[in-house]
């Protein structure tokens, strides 16, 4: 699905930020619909977390293109993302980047701010996003 009424841009004189996994502006036509997805974990149906960082971080990308599924949206509506990890370190960053990279293999990646925190809402989670997307 084509990205409508998004425009995802790398203004001049800011750094290249697509090696990092992220863009730094996404534009939006006002009369689009915009969807707000709630933070994602890394658990499914089952309430289970894996002790391993990549499969909640896949786990997480599911659940947020099952929600937008719902509205007929996928992940190429997403504009912008909020991305919360549990004891952030460089190894979990490129972790991120290969998955993203995997989601948008174009690089036009969402606008995204990524935050290291100490913990998140439940024992075990060690990331959780959540996402803004355009319909």
């Amino acid at each position: 699905m084509e990205k409508p009424n998004l425009e995802i841009s790398n203004p001049e004189g800011i750094y290249d930020p697509r090696s990092h996994g992220y863009s730094h502006l996404v534009s939006v036509q006002a009369e689009s619909l915009l969807v707000f997805v709630a933070g994602q974990g890394g658990s499914r149906m089952d309430g289970l977390l894996s002790t391993d960082f990549r499969t909640q971080l896949s786990i997480v990308f599911e659940n947020i293109a099952l929600a937008l599924k719902s509205k007929g949206l996928t992940m190429a509506n997403i504009a912008k993302l909020t991305t919360l990890v549990v004891d952030y370190d460089e190894e979990k960053h490129h972790i991120l980047i290969e998955e993203s990279t995997k989601i948008w293999p174009d690089l036009k990646f969402p606008v995204n701010t990524l935050i290291p925190v100490q913990r998140l809402a439940l024992n075990g989670m060690l990331i959780e996003i959540d996402a803004t997307a355009i319909g």
